[in-house]
């Protein structure tokens, strides 16, 4: 299916490229998430004629990703959660407990999707989290999970 971007896509395109793309992928990632059109000749029209716009909006993102990068780049953040004897965990550590965690210390948005743990975080310690903020822009976090009980 051919579909024409509306922002840059890690690893796919950048803004007005026309793309082939399997239909799935096109439907239920890049047309529902606002990220492509359906590549009509109107719709191409359409992107030729708000490209510097949408090139604006795109350098404003990275901008902002750029600033709250420097803002938590290498940053420790302390988690805590019940455990077992042998320090592991009930249940585990999502990215969403580490974006409440970003957002109540350093007040910033991240949506739970741009945040991967290198791996998966089950038992205490330190972990790196990789923080895909913009299309350019990643970080690298710590979260240190500690004992609930430990106080």
């Amino acid at each position: 299916m051919r579909v024409i971007l509306l922002e840059n896509v890690r690893n796919i395109g950048s803004i007005g490229d026309v793309i082939d793309v399997k239909r799935g992928f096109a439907r239920n990632f890049l047309i529902a998430k606002k990220k492509a059109l359906f590549a009509s000749k109107e719709n191409i029209k359409e992107v030729e004629k708000i490209k510097n716009e949408l090139n604006k909006k795109d350098l404003d993102r990275r901008n902002d990703a750029k600033t709250i990068s420097e803002k938590i780049k290498d940053k420790k953040y302390t988690i805590k959660k019940l455990s077992t004897e042998n320090k592991e965990l009930y249940g585990s550590v999502k990215p969403t407990e580490i974006s409440k965690i970003l957002k109540e210390k350093e007040d910033v948005e991240i949506n739970p999707s741009m945040i991967q743990p290198i791996k998966e975080i089950k038992s205490l310690g330190t972990y790196k989290v990789h923080l895909n903020l913009h299309t350019e822009v990643s970080s690298i976090i710590n979260i240190e999970v500690i004992s609930q009980e430990d106080n």
